[in-house]
């Protein structure tokens, strides 16, 4: 009898412990399919968020990438009428020159005839283109420093935009990055909602 009593209690003892392995296996599996159903969720609602986030990034390049065109061309308007200014002041100084030449030339010949009169007029003439020429070469050493500081200018804004370029690559790549990952984390929540229904078909 005690035997018997024995027998059954190992029984009984070894069905209890089959049937709760057999019921909490799909429970636990059904939690954690679920906490993974959650967690692809948020994964897809920050990749969404990094989505915005970087077309803002790309708008806000692209809006930089306009601004130092702009400045970019600017820069050249300002080199090409800086060079031109330069030219006319280079022929100004020739110009003067020639006449201050043409002057002395003029005053030698007065004062070898005598002619004193005429000659203090192309004094004056000289004084007159000296001053013309004087005010020319600062006309034209200004221009040259406008000339190699919009050159400066406008290198500088050539490499804003090619960094503009290279960060709006750049985030263009992080929108298909996080639009892949978008998408593998819907596959996810798929998977995790077959999971979960398979689960509670077990149970």
């Amino acid at each position: 009898m005690r035997r018997t009593m024995l027998h059954l209690s190992f029984i009984l003892l070894g069905s209890l412990l089959a049937f709760s392995q057999n019921g909490g296996a799909p429970a636990a599996d059904t939690a954690n399919d679920v906490k993974d159903l959650h967690q692809d969720r948020r994964d897809i609602r920050r990749g969404r968020r990094d989505i915005r986030s970087d077309r803002r990034d790309v708008q806000r390049d692209q809006r930089g990438l306009n601004q130092d065109r702009v400045d970019r061309n600017r820069d050249l308007r300002d080199v090409r009428k800086d060079q031109r200014d330069l030219n006319a002041d280079k022929r100004d100084i020739r110009h003067d020159e020639a006449d201050i030449a043409k002057d002395r030339r003029e005053m030698r010949e007065d004062l070898k005839e005598g002619d004193r009169a005429d000659a203090a007029k192309g004094r004056a003439d000289i004084a007159r283109d000296r001053k013309d020429l004087n005010k020319d070469r600062r006309d034209a050493n200004s221009d040259r420093r406008d000339l190699h500081r919009n050159v400066r200018d406008a290198r500088t804004d050539q490499r804003d935009i090619n960094r503009d370029k290279r960060d709006f690559r750049s985030d263009r790549r992080d929108i298909h990055r996080d639009r892949k990952d978008v998408r593998a984390d819907r596959r996810d929540v798929r998977r995790d909602k077959r999971d979960v229904k398979h689960d509670h078909g077990e149970r």
